[in-house]
């Protein structure tokens, strides 16, 4: 008896070495092929850095318009990061350059405040401050490039059941039994990432009262490349500028009522959306489906620990309140792919200990910055007392008023303030 169980230990024991010894090998594992885990695999793998994506659902379900309705706002220094690394090509026929941007307070009752905040690109010279792409097209732009890179595998569906990390290497097992080995493990795997709690990560995370209803509209007159932010009493009210005569929504509500505007037939709905949008493009249509994202914020303490790093989602998740939270994860991707090559021209490994030490200092305080921000913002704008109401009007009427401030406001809208990547810069890596 006692032999036979030591015979079946002994046998396990060299299947797992086995496994171990004919494991596949690639340079960096990204978990998570959303858009930042795809953007920063393409972007490594465009580099010869041998790169696997693993995704835990089927590509092309992620690829129709019934699985995200959101746009992305890319802003100017993370278009610059898509021209690097040879991505714009395939996104720029679906990107609307957003021209200027408008922030006013509002009520759907009293309507819109006559002070504004009005930002004009051509006051920071001649690039647009960034463009509106649905992301379903920024997943077939990654999908396809991904296809086109040799040094590059996404498997998916597939799904992470355990990693081992030490000094030595680390491995990523699938719940099918396969092994992978790696130098480093890049955790892009969302808000509640398993990689970030299983390294014993803490965070800030708590969610707000609120949630996202996001649609998108044809309207009758053209937008010009205006993005609008009005600010209502239950939160913003962003309307984006798509390609043709489309408008994408995303309305921020409180989350008691949301439920209620989700359930409408789509006339009363589209009465409501109109009451908010104002008629300043003619009669709307509502185009697409209707999607809800409850809204919250997450910080992680740290974005490092032995041959793991975190990026996007996985590290930060911010009020949607100033379209930077892809941003913030593009910067992210840009200055994690910008030390792993350097180190490894210096011999260096990607997980080598000062590598992630310098990421995570890089992108400490740009993120910590912007996380703070949009939290106050939220809160400043999501209410309508009266005084606070009549120093918002009186802020914004300042700023316009002074052009070097207003500036500085706009290059941040662009995403090119602060210790830049090369990528961001539009150097090559």
């Amino acid at each position: 008896m006692l032999d036979n169980e030591s015979s079946k230990y002994e046998a396990a024991s060299i299947r797992h070495w086995m496994s171990f010894e004919m494991a596949k090998r690639y340079e960096i594992t990204v978990v998570g092929g959303g858009l930042a885990g795809m953007t920063l695999a393409c972007a490594l793998a465009d580099l010869g850095i041998a790169t696997a994506v693993i995704e835990r659902s089927e590509p092309l379900d992620m690829r129709t318009v019934e699985f995200d309705g959101r746009t992305t706002s890319i802003a100017h220094g993370s278009a610059q990061v898509l021209k690097g690394i040879g991505l714009w090509p395939l996104v720029k026929s679906v990107a609307e350059p957003i021209l200027d941007i408008r922030v006013a307070d509002g009520h759907p009752t009293r309507g819109v405040s006559p002070f504004f905040l009005h930002y004009d690109h051509n006051e920071v010279g001649r690039d647009p401050f960034g463009y509106i792409i649905e992301n379903r097209k920024i997943r077939d732009a990654l999908y396809d490039f991904a296809a086109s890179k040799s040094e590059l595998e996404v498997i998916a569906p597939a799904t992470v059941e355990n990693t081992k990390r030490s000094a030595n290497g680390a491995s990523v097992e699938l719940s099918d039994g396969r092994v992978f080995q790696t130098s480093l493990i890049v955790g892009a795997d969302g808000r509640n990432s398993p990689l970030r709690k299983s390294a014993g990560i803490g965070d800030l995370n708590f969610r707000y009262q609120q949630t996202a209803i996001v649609c998108s509209v044809e309207h009758e007159r053209q937008h010009a490349g205006v993005a609008v932010e009005l600010f209502l009493p239950s939160g913003p009210f962003a309307m984006l500028p798509m390609t043709g005569r489309r408008t994408n929504i995303v309305w921020t509500e409180k989350a008691a009522l949301a439920p209620e505007f989700l359930a409408m037939d789509e006339d009363t709905f589209l009465a409501e959306v109109q009451r908010r949008f104002g008629d300043w493009l003619g009669p709307l249509t509502l185009v697409g489906p209707r999607f809800s994202y409850p809204l919250g914020l997450m910080h992680a303490s740290r974005y490092t620990d032995l041959r793991l790093a975190l990026i996007g989602e996985a590290a930060h998740v911010i009020h949607p309140i100033a379209g930077q939270g892809f941003n913030l994860g593009i910067r992210d991707i840009a200055a994690l792919a910008e030390v792993i090559v350097d180190a490894m021209r210096l011999g260096l490994e990607p997980a080598d200990p000062s590598v992630l030490d310098r990421y995570e200092t890089w992108r400490r305080l740009d993120n910590t910055t912007l996380v703070a921000v949009t939290d106050i913002l939220n809160r400043l704008f999501s209410n309508d007392l009266a005084p606070v109401r009549m120093a918002r009007d009186a802020g914004m009427a300042a700023v316009g008023k002074m052009p070097p401030l207003k500036r500085i406001f706009m290059r941040h809208a662009m995403g090119i303030v602060g210790e830049l990547p090369r990528l961001v810069r539009g150097e090559a890596l």
